[in-house]
């Protein structure tokens, strides 16, 4: 084929195209939208924090979209932006095809652990360390930390605020997220552990759902102290407790390297 007559075919094709979106668009001048059909996904078994009722009444309320509006008006750019400044979305994705029809779809930020500091504060914590307010409407079946905890909450990421010098002080974040990351992601210890408590002298101990005994963890400087503590946990509980009973012990420490160390309960 002449090269004319290639671009004689690409000059045709290109104004068909053009020549449909300006008669879809006139067709949808005027029609007014309908509600979004609205998709909202979080990792693993989790409370959703967001729902499409609260989703939609929070657009409202910033005009984003209003009764009777038409199609030409809906500000799907602006939109987007607003709802990824929502503490609770990871990511939004919103786009309309041709018609009134259009689309929102959601990533919620997955809660790990929601810490309680020293200052009366209360916040969460999500899967990428990222720290979020509490809310009103909704709370979350996540590991509770509490106790001798410094931290105020940050609108900054946990990562922002390790290699930031200026937001970062006397930080419990990072432990607070390798033990509850850990006990998160394990099947076992997620039904067994129920809250964290922070020692003054910076031990962390935790309270079991079931049984009446404290278990002295102690710091948590990396991932492998926290994996070797949690193993030697683990061990005691299912080689040991069947047989010595869940009430003979007050206390379990697995503070130091190697060892577990008990106290049994006074008679």
């Amino acid at each position: 084929m002449k090269k004319w007559m290639k671009i004689s075919l690409w000059i045709i094709v290109a104004a068909s195209v053009l020549t449909i979106l300006v008669f879809a668009n006139k067709a949808e001048a005027g029609k007014k939208y309908d509600k979004p059909e609205i998709s909202i996904h979080v990792n693993g078994d989790r409370d959703v924090f967001l729902t499409e009722e609260e989703l939609i009444d929070r657009l409202e309320l910033h005009r984003l979209i209003q009764e009777n509006d038409q199609v030409e008006k809906l500000n799907i750019r602006k939109m987007e932006y607003v709802i990824s400044l929502m503490p609770e979305v990871k990511n939004v994705d919103v786009f309309k095809p041709i018609g009134n029809q259009w689309n929102i779809r959601l990533n919620l930020r997955k809660p790990i652990a929601r810490i309680f500091n020293k200052y009366g504060q209360s916040f969460y914590m999500d899967e990428d360390g990222f720290l979020m307010n509490r809310s009103s409407l909704h709370t979350a079946r996540v590991l509770v930390f509490s106790g001798a905890i410094k931290d105020r909450f940050s609108p900054n990421s946990l990562t922002e605020i390790i290699n930031n010098d200026s937001l970062k002080s006397i930080r419990n974040l990072d432990d607070i997220y390798r033990i509850s990351n850990y006990v998160c992601n394990d099947p076992i210890l997620h039904k067994m552990i129920g809250q964290v408590y922070r020692e003054k002298n910076g031990d962390f101990v935790l309270i079991p759902i079931v049984g009446d005994q404290k278990i002295i963890l102690g710091t948590a400087n990396s991932d492998e102290d926290v994996k070797d503590k949690f193993d030697r946990i683990l061990e005691f509980y299912k080689e040991a407790m069947p047989y010595e009973g869940w009430n003979k012990y007050s206390e379990i420490s697995v503070k130091y390297e190697g060892q577990i160390v008990c106290r049994k309960r006074a008679n």
